[in-house]
């Protein structure tokens, strides 16, 4: 998350600008789209669903009729229970063929059962070579029946897959003396059914209370009307597979969603109507989406017309209002020395125009502030060098002078003459320059005086030993860099230690910077010591004796403040162990100390 805030915030204010208008706009045109597409399927869903139910309550008439004309006809029979009768055979037979006869689309075959068993049928003949197994359990249900009971269907030998509707016949004295029986042509049923209905994109299923398929599998019927519930096609008649003839009998009533063979089915299930069944139409879920595609599609072409709109006015925003603030920022960014600024061409009068009447105003006063500032700066450090070195501690020379008067009353004249002579020497060095930069030699020469005039007075307390590479003599530092340092190792480092000391300095060239490094074996500093000298801050050190007023962090802040960052002092120190300082400086040659004002 953060890097994506980072990557926003670089971005021009035009890709911006553009980023938030693209993605706002889009957001509202797709979600205004997505509503009203889902608001369209929903319509479109729902007067489907209509349209199914008012199919299914077409069917239902249909088959509430149906029956009605096969209770019409069992009634017409019933009422000639005469036909029963020993003798009747023939009379029966002809009067079943005429009722057959008319009502071919909707009966198959109709029987006259006796009590006897004896069968009467319209097609006599093919009965008797045939036979129909299913004819004797009807008879046992129509002795303990007292209306029409309508079978589960059942594979008849003269009618196929077929419902038996079933009247028991009573004499005049009210005795069983049989019954009638219509075996319906389910296939034409299934087929007059399939007309109500579109059987390119929907079908249909009818179910009986106990879970048993009625319709049948019309072979006129195209096949796309069978392709969408699962058929076994492998046995002829082919059958619905069971697991999903179980799953479709315990839908609810109503609108549900069931898993076919190519995907999901849109259900719409019909209550129980007078016959026994359930009624259920089936429609590709696809379907719903199919007739909304034109909506899509309108919808496509907007949002591409929409995104070149949006790119021009993105363009035109760019051009009118962007680019001035861009070509003002590249005027800016190309401005590296503030000593030479180049104004800004103003030609305009709005906002940006005034934004660049004030940047001009602002870079003067800067380049003119800058300039003051350095001037302040310069002045204050000549004055800053020349009071520190002006500080001459005023025990440094009364030590220094009791020195000489002590080994004036030794007689040692060499060695007065040799003390005097680094006394003048130290002296001239701190003051007769006019540079601010010596060369290294130059430094250490005044630092050898320095210390002789220590040595002198503290005697073999300590030693100094020198290790330069010939070619680090030339290069050129700020005046006095070393003698601080040695100053403090010997008071802070040495000085309080009972044994001699070593104060090791060693010059050395490393990648175009001159390296020094000063090593004591004196007292050293923990932690919290060492912190205190960084944190020194240009203060005085409090030792009375000391040279000069200049510190450690002094000459630390005076080499970053004329080199830079990257140069300056790095102090390692361990109690009882000693201190390590590291210098880091540029390795400028004494031809290049006008570089260096």
């Amino acid at each position: 998350m953060p890097r994506l805030t980072r990557w926003i915030s670089s971005l021009s204010i035009a890709l911006k600008h553009f980023l938030f208008l693209f993605i706002g706009t889009l957001l509202l045109y797709g979600l205004l789209a997505w509503l009203n597409l889902k608001d369209a399927e929903q319509l479109f869903r729902k007067q489907v669903v209509s349209d199914a139910e008012i199919i299914i309550d077409r069917t239902n008439l249909y088959l509430n009729a149906y029956l009605d004309n096969v209770q019409s006809i069992l009634l017409l029979l019933s009422a000639r229970s005469d036909l029963l009768d020993e003798g009747k055979e023939d009379e029966a037979v002809k009067l079943l063929r005429q009722y057959a006869a008319p009502n071919s689309t909707l009966y198959r075959t109709l029987y006259l059962v006796r009590t006897d068993g004896k069968v009467l049928s319209n097609t006599q003949v093919n009965f008797e070579i045939m036979g129909n197994p299913a004819l004797g359990s009807l008879l046992e249900q129509a002795r303990s029946s007292y209306g029409v009971f309508i079978t589960e269907p059942y594979e008849s030998p003269l009618s196929g897959r077929t419902v038996a509707f079933v009247l028991p016949i009573a004499g005049k004295d009210r005795s069983f003396k049989g019954m009638a029986v219509v075996e319906i042509d389910l296939n034409k049923l299934t087929g007059l059914l399939a007309t109500f209905m579109n059987t390119k994109n929907q079908t249909f299923a009818i179910v009986t209370g106990k879970g048993n398929a009625v319709q049948s599998f019309e072979t006129s019927l195209p096949l796309s009307f069978y392709r969408l519930l699962p058929y076994h096609t492998d046995v002829f008649p082919p059958r619905l597979d069971s697991s999903f003839l179980a799953e479709m009998t315990n839908l609810k009533t109503g609108v549900s969603q069931i898993d076919g063979p190519t995907g999901k089915l849109v259900a719409v299930k019909a209550g129980m109507n007078r016959l026994g069944w359930h009624f259920i139409a089936f429609y590709e879920d696809s379907y719903f989406y199919q007739n909304i595609t034109a909506l899509y599609r309108n919808y496509g072409n907007v949002a591409l017309v929409w995104v070149v709109l949006l790119l021009f006015g993105s363009y035109l925003l760019s051009r009118y209002f962007a680019h001035p603030i861009r070509t003002l920022v590249a005027k800016m960014n190309r401005v590296r020395e503030v000593e030479v600024l180049s104004g800004i061409t103003v030609n305009r009068n709005d906002e940006i125009g005034k934004l660049a009447k004030s940047y001009n105003a602002m870079m003067e006063r800067i380049q003119h502030l800058v300039h003051e500032i350095k001037e302040a700066e310069t002045r204050k450090q000549q004055y800053e060098l020349k009071m520190l070195q002006s500080q001459i501690a005023p025990h440094f020379l009364y030590n220094t002078l009791a020195c000489i008067s002590s080994l004036a009353k030794q007689q040692k004249t060499g060695a007065v003459r040799e003390t005097i002579k680094s006394l003048v020497g130290l002296l001239s060095f701190s003051f007769d320059k006019k540079s601010e930069f010596v060369t290294l030699e130059e430094e250490l020469e005044g630092l050898r005086m320095y210390v002789h005039i220590q040595q002198v007075r503290y005697g073999d307390k300590f030693a100094v030993q020198l290790d330069t590479e010939p070619a680090a003599l030339r290069c050129v530092m700020l005046k006095l860099t070393l003698q601080p340092l040695v100053e403090n190792a010997i008071f802070h480092g040495l000085a309080p230690l009972k044994r001699e000391g070593t104060i090791r300095i060693r010059t050395k060239l490393v990648r175009g910077r001159l390296v020094i490094i000063m090593r004591d074996n004196g007292a050293g500093m923990d932690a919290a010591r060492l912190e205190s000298v960084f944190l020194e801050r240009r203060k005085a050190p409090s030792n009375k004796h000391r040279f000069t007023g200049i510190g450690v962090m002094n000459v630390h802040e005076r080499i970053r403040l004329h080199y830079g960052e990257p140069y300056g002092l790095r102090i390692f120190s361990l109690p009882d162990i000693g201190t390590l300082i590291r210098i880091e400086l540029p390795a400028s040659l004494h031809d290049d100390m006008e570089a260096y004002p």
